[in-house]
């Protein structure tokens, strides 16, 4: 992976974790924390739509799948806080 394609995974990791934060808590997570929650997401997303045979391409495809995965993220994380 080269510069760029580091720099483009990183800023769908924040955005994906920014969204996620908006929609499930009301607020980001800071920089770091938006692009470590997006990250994960991705891969957790990613996971979840390939289970459920959905594919999703190119960029806004790729905001979706992490998004989806990152409020996944914060759904199972706020239900074991809760417990």
């Amino acid at each position: 992976m080269d510069i760029t394609g580091l720099l483009i995974f990183l800023a769908i990791g924040a955005v994906a974790g920014w969204l996620a934060g908006n929609l499930m808590k009301g607020g980001g997570f800071g920089l770091l924390g938006n692009i470590v929650i997006g990250i994960i997401g991705a891969v957790l997303g990613g996971y979840v739509f390939g289970l459920l045979g959905i594919s999703v391409g190119g960029l806004i495809g790729s905001i979706v799948t992490a998004t989806a995965g990152a409020a996944i993220l914060l759904l199972v994380v706020g239900i074991i806080k809760k417990a």
